[in-house]
């Protein structure tokens, strides 16, 4: 597992028409990038200090209104979501806190996605006229789940991995099903056999439950603040829709649902909609990270 680099920087903030005013005076904020610079599916936390109490602060990136949640009066924290489809560069947040402004500049650097080819049922790379509306109402599901969460900070601590082994196929890998390219992989494949206790990574609602026709049997667990995780081809689902759930509880089990070539736990993050690598979630917010 990687280091994480943080980088602290002083923003010198303005009033809210962007100048200098001798009867406001302007204070500094320091806004802390764990890690400073990203890659897409990485997973960033702003840490922003105000010299003074606040109520909040409000933070828009990548054309979202991202929230924050309060360490104390004068410390705020933020998750930023950079989606797989990011294009590097270097993109500016804007963050506020009263009548003050400012911009912080975050540095998206490239990276490179592995290919794979994998052999399934034709019904599940060509289905047939009559799972269309089914999938089609299922996407739209999911998708409105992404966008909705209205949900304050339900997770607690360090996120832990759902199953003990290692992950194996990685986030953002091109997929070539039956000789057709398909969507990019937007979650982490765990090698896990079939039955394999799925333990929560933290705290959260459950928002999904259910046997979809892609990902077969499914949970999707609202951890709040626009943070989910949602977990593919279970053998079992041990929970459901609207229950809460503790870090480290068994929701289900590992299985060969949906499509699939074999028995795996496929997990997903979503943060504010973007596709994040759940390695990354860890990365930054497990163990010893937060």
């Amino acid at each position: 597992m990687k280091a994480v680099i943080a980088c602290a920087v002083v923003l010198v903030y303005f009033t809210a028409v962007g100048r200098p005013d001798a009867s406001q005076a302007a204070k500094p904020i320091t806004v802390t990038a764990t890690p400073a610079s990203a890659r897409p599916g990485d997973l960033v936390v702003l840490t922003i200090v105000t010299s003074t109490p606040v109520e909040s602060v409000r933070v828009r990136a990548f054309d979202r209104d991202l929230p924050s949640f309060a360490i104390n009066k004068t410390t705020f924290s933020v998750l930023v979501g950079i989606d797989l489809a990011v294009v590097p560069g270097t993109y500016r947040i804007a963050i506020e806190s009263g009548a003050a402004r400012a911009m912080f500049s975050l540095l998206v650097t490239a990276r490179k996605f592995a290919t794979r080819t994998l052999n399934v049922d034709p019904a599940f790379v060509n289905p047939p006229p009559s799972a269309v509306p089914r999938i089609q109402r299922e996407a739209k599901e999911l998708e409105g789940l992404w966008q909705s969460s209205m949900s304050p900070k339900l997770w607690e601590g360090a996120f832990v991995a759902p199953v003990p082994q290692p992950a194996n196929s990685a986030f953002g890998t091109r997929t070539i099903l039956n000789g057709e390219p398909k969507s990019p992989h937007s979650g982490a494949d765990f090698g896990s056999p079939t039955g394999t206790p799925i333990k929560a990574p933290n705290a959260g609602r459950v928002v999904l439950a259910d046997s979809l026709y892609y990902t077969g049997n499914t949970i999707v667990i609202d951890h709040g603040l626009g943070l989910f995780s949602l977990f593919a081809h279970l053998s079992e689902i041990g929970v459901h829709a609207e229950d809460m759930v503790k870090t480290g509880e068994v929701v289900g089990a590992v299985g060969a649902t949906g499509r699939v070539t074999g028995p795996h736990l496929h997990w997903s993050v979503r943060v504010n909609g973007a596709r994040v690598d759940p390695v990354s979630l860890l990365q930054v917010l497990g163990p010893g990270r937060n």
